[in-house]
């Protein structure tokens, strides 16, 4: 039997009352499998601790198959868990690993018939009379999920269970795990900081940062149509092309969105998700572009809803089957503040209280991070200026523009080259961070 799981504005809170999870509210159906995706420290791993009961649910109700489960002990949960360290008995073989739960739940049945046919699920059969030190991390992995299998529990719950192997091992037993969380049918709960892991995985995906969901659909639809710049940023590889812009709507001249030297003219008719922008004329946004919606061309190839850029070739990434063209357009490139960050470091209140009411207070008011959104300073009249000289300080990016393509296109550094902007594709996000084009009813296909 597979189990539903119902989270209804659940918080949690360690010390000094910060919150770690902040009223997140999440169905998960009946054998769905959903991967809960964010940075290191977002509180992805205290959701699923909650689940399994091995952490208190300070607010809110968790409801396991519409019967409320908060005091619920972990025991009566019928739930497995797989871990980040394998969490192996180091004195029993693979065998004992894997029946040990079965010992327990069941101690005058004979665990050997699930036990074996656990391990010919897996392919473990010839590990079972090893010890873990005499294992592979794949192979441990391996004997730490055969140990969840073997209960048949309602919902799988891993947490981040292949973070400790080499990336050539990860992709096999990435595919390993989606066939058997299919065959099983099993309610699966999977957390991890990887989006390839996330996209490959999930049914659905749901995306955290500082405790607070920031999205949740399918892998197509947070890639697609992000819900705001910390979800478009963090999603994706290479990461989206995110560039500070200025709305220009004159009621007499086409609407254009200056990118610093060079801008994008929006073609007449405007379409409906670039009449929204009309009223962010005059106001600083931050223009998103994934690489695969620039295209390397000349004007006279344009198709409709194309319009031309220049770029200098600054940096080439040679991939096998594509090639990563880094482009210096001219154009500033917008800042997400602590993108990695789970969330801003918290201040202490008296140190706030002497801050407040400073010059620097209210600069740093002006241009500081919102927090799902990017640094922005207020728009001003006239042409954009360039980044200020106060602009974070940091390693260098080679070229503000990063456009995917195929290795038979011969460039070279310092070559400048046209291309074409798929405006159908262009991601408007205001100074909070939240998306404003395309319109949540439009669902655009990179596919096209």
């Amino acid at each position: 039997m597979t189990r539903a799981i119902s989270l209804h504005d659940v918080s949690k809170a360690y010390t000094r009352g910060v919150r770690v999870v902040d009223r997140l509210s999440l169905d998960i159906a009946p054998g769905e499998f959903l991967v809960l995706l964010g940075p290191s420290g977002c509180g992805k791993s205290t959701v699923l601790r909650m689940i399994a009961g091995l952490e208190d649910i300070d607010e809110g109700r968790l409801f396991l198959d519409g019967e409320y489960g908060n005091d619920l002990p972990p025991s009566d949960r019928d739930m497995a868990m797989v871990f980040q360290n394998f969490a192996l008995y180091p004195s029993m073989t693979s065998r004992d690993n894997i029946g040990f739960p079965l010992r327990i739940e069941s101690p005058g049945a004979d665990p050997a018939p699930r036990v074996d046919a656990t391990a010919r699920m897996l392919g473990i059969e010839d590990l079972l009379d090893r010890f873990p030190a005499q294992l592979s991390g794949g192979e441990r992995q391996r004997v730490a999920m055969g140990r969840a299998i073997a209960r048949h529990p309602s919902a799988f719950l891993m947490d981040e269970p292949l973070s400790n192997l080499d990336a050539k091992l990860r992709n096999r037993l990435r595919a390993e795990i989606s066939q058997l969380t299919r065959e099983l049918g099993v309610t699966t709960v999977y957390v991890t900081h990887d989006q390839s892991e996330a996209m490959s995985l999930g049914d659905r995906v749901a995306v955290l940062r500082g405790g607070v969901l920031q999205q949740v659909g399918t892998p197509r639809t947070v890639y697609s149509l992000p819900g705001n710049v910390f979800v478009a940023a963090f999603i994706g590889t290479p990461r989206i092309n995110l560039l500070r812009g200025l709305v220009r709507a004159p009621l007499d001249g086409a609407m254009t969105i200056s990118l610093g030297k060079q801008f994008l003219r929006l073609p007449e008719p405007l379409s409906p998700d670039h009449r929204l922008l009309r009223v962010q004329q005059g106001r600083e946004v931050i223009v998103g572009l994934r690489p695969e919606a620039v295209r390397i061309a000349k004007p006279s190839a344009a198709r409709t809803g194309e319009v031309a850029l220049t770029g200098l070739v600054e940096h080439l990434e040679f991939q096998g089957h594509e090639v990563l063209v880094h482009f210096d357009t001219g154009s500033r490139p917008a800042v997400v503040p602590d993108l990695e960050a789970p969330h801003p470091r918290p201040e202490r209140p008296d140190r706030r209280r002497r801050r407040e009411g400073t010059a620097l207070h209210r600069l740093r008011e002006r241009v500081g991070a919102l927090r799902a959104g990017p640094a922005a300073a207020p728009p001003r009249p006239g042409p954009p200026d360039p980044a200020p000289a106060s602009a974070p300080a940091g390693p260098r990016v080679p070229g503000d523009l990063v456009v995917r393509t195929t290795p038979d296109i011969r460039l070279r550094h310092g070559m400048q080259v046209p291309l074409l902007v798929d405006l159908a594709h262009l991601f408007v996000f205001d100074r909070s961070g939240e998306r404003i084009c395309p319109n949540p009813a439009r669902l655009p296909d990179l596919e096209e």
